[in-house]
Order: C-alpha cells, then structure tokens, then sequence
C-alpha cells in the first residue's frame, strides 16, 4: 500500500487490561481503510494473529492482549509496528470495528501469537507504534 504521509509521529500509550484468552473462530472482518487516527485517551484492544486475509478480509486465529489506552495520539496505518515493552510485537494488519464506538480493534500480524498473560504482558507496560517507512 503507497502512503501518503512523508513523516508520522510515534503513537504512544500504556495496557491498561491484560487479557487471557485465544480463539481459532473469531472472524474479525478488516476495514478497507488506509489509515485510523488514535486519539489521546481512547481505550482500544490488540489481537494478534498469524493469518493473512484473504478476499473478504476477515481473519479467524486470535490471540487477545489486552486494552491499550493512547497517551500520545496520532496517525497509524497498516506495517507499523507494534512495540510493547520495547519489543516488537508484530506488524499493524488492519482494524475490525465491531465494537466500536467502544473501542477499536487494533489487528497485528504476528510471527507466533499468545494472549497478554502468556506474553507476560503486566498493567502500564509501554506500547508504541512505530513507523517502518
């Protein structure tokens, strides 16, 4: 996918939920969109999954994180990558809104996926996405 944007800045924020949970049935069906803006204070959640979409862009195999609350907005788009702790996580895929205006989910490809908990993942550990152009 081109961008459109020569400079980004980093979009910076804390877990604020640690979930313990993985499923091979979600179907979570990706927007059709090039970018999302994360606003300060917004609450959204990150799944991770190994799969590729295929045409109908829906994705089965998750793996929950957790709730990540921004504390430093801005724009991200799909191949950012994600960093908690400082360490990657994987690479943005895309954003399913089913529950929104409650919160979005934030959709990272992953090398091998596991929940938050099995992660290691703690409350108020550092998340950042990050651009990789």
């Amino acid at each position: 996918m081109t961008s459109f944007y020569s400079a980004r800045r980093a979009v910076l924020g804390v877990i604020v939920a640690v979930m313990d949970h993985e499923r091979s049935d979600r179907r979570l069906c990706l927007l059709d969109v090039p970018s999302r803006i994360l606003k300060r204070g917004e609450i959204h959640e990150v799944i991770l999954t190994d799969e590729e979409p295929g045409e109908e862009r829906v994705v089965n195999r998750a793996a929950y994180v957790g709730f990540v609350e921004v504390t430093q907005g801005g724009l991200v788009i799909p191949g950012d990558e994600l960093l908690i702790r400082h360490n990657s996580a994987g690479r943005l895929l895309g954003f399913d809104d089913t529950h929104m205006p409650n919160h979005l989910n934030l959709v990272i490809k992953a090398q091998n996926i596991a929940s938050g908990a099995k992660l290691g993942i703690h409350l108020d550990d550092p998340v950042e996405f990050v651009s990789v152009q």
